[in-house]
């Protein structure tokens, strides 16, 4: 554990100096930069000139050394030297190279390999930055399968939610994160319900004469978004998925349909299939005869377009309809709402929604 967090160190200080350098438009000079390398080779390290931009052999040295300090073959006393000599060295030569074009700089050369092990160890705040530094560094991290976010994942994300089928709609170790973020907020909630250690389920304390909801933990005001919900429990008298807004109550007294109960929130039922919006029933949904009832476990996908102000829903493969229109110019979350004692619901989020 020392040596692995030794290692995150030092490579967060050999990305973080190339980044500011970068942003900055500086340039310092290359320290010099030696240790041992993999195997009981031996790395060499060459100085720079301060005020400059360091030369290329010196900015080879310090990356050959980094990234020999990155091979698992190598041993942390060994590795750990290689890997602070070639982070101090290649920081400083690299940064004066670094072109936001291809090819341009030492930073923009580095093998694939060694900028996945690198990034590897960033957090996702630090990662942004990155791919702003050159188009190599950013190609590295548009790969959505790489090491880089699933080492993000098995950080940030529970073994229950990675060993489940909860996410098996997402096919990248990215978008699963993405979707994590976005997931229902336990610090947005009724304070009669919970979520759950994998992440994504929210279960609901049995509290009697209460109506308890929750939102998502980021909401929308522009483009196209999708996520599925399905409830793991009896959906009792009331069970509404929709939208709120940070105004709307996420609890009141009693067993009402919360989401719709007022001009903040929209709502399904989908015990009735009536839509709710201001207090109101807006309709049925969906609009056909003998609609089917929801089954739980049952996936429900919400689709928001923000761009044309509708939210629709769809069950399976099948397209249910746009169930409100002329939605405002806000900043819309997701929402559920439910009554049953121990029930459980969960959200997906899955970015934005296919067409066709």
């Amino acid at each position: 554990m020392v040596w692995a967090a030794k290692k995150k160190n030092v490579f967060c200080r050999l990305a973080s100096s190339i980044i500011h350098h970068k942003m900055s438009g500086g340039g310092g000079g290359g320290g010099g930069g030696g240790g041992a390398g993999v195997c009981g080779g031996s790395g060499g390290g060459g100085g720079g000139s301060g005020g400059g931009a360091a030369s290329s052999s010196s900015a080879q040295a310090g990356m050959g050394a980094a990234s020999a300090g990155c091979s698992n073959n190598s041993s942390p006393s060994y590795g750990a030297s290689a890997a602070a000599a070639g982070g101090v060295a290649g920081a400083g030569a690299a940064v004066g190279g670094c072109s936001p074009h291809p090819g341009g700089g030492v930073a923009g050369r580095l093998p694939c390999r060694v900028l996945e092990h690198i990034f590897s160890y960033l957090e996702l705040e630090d990662l942004m930055p990155c791919s702003l530094v050159c188009w190599h560094w950013n190609a590295v991290l548009a790969d959505e399968n790489s090491e880089v976010w699933r080492s993000l994942i098995a950080r940030q994300l529970s073994d229950e939610a990675l060993r489940s089928d909860i996410l098996c709609n997402l096919p990248t170790y990215k978008s699963k994160l993405k979707s994590f973020q976005h997931a229902l907020s336990s610090h947005d909630c009724s304070r009669n319900v919970y979520v759950k250690k994998n992440g994504f389920t929210l279960h609901r304390n049995p509290i009697a004469q209460s109506t308890d909801g929750a939102r998502g933990k980021i909401g929308f005001s522009e483009g196209r978004h999708a996520w599925e919900i399905w409830w793991e429990g009896p959906l009792g008298t009331v069970a509404v998925i929709g939208l709120a807004t940070k105004r709307a109550n996420m609890q009141c007294q009693g067993y009402v349909a919360l989401l719709g109960s007022d001009d903040q929130s929209w709502g399904w039922n989908l015990v009735d299939n009536n839509l709710l919006h201001n207090g109101e029933v807006s309709g049925n949904f969906p609009q056909c005869n003998n609609a089917p009832k929801y089954q739980i476990g049952e996936r429900i996908r919400v689709i928001l377009d923000m761009d044309d102000k509708t939210l629709a829903f769809e069950r399976g493969f099948e397209f249910l309809g746009v169930a409100f229109r002329g939605l405002p110019k806000a900043c819309l979350f997701p929402a559920v709402s439910a009554v049953y004692g121990n029930t459980e619901v969960t959200m997906v989020y899955l970015g934005q929604p296919l067409d066709g």
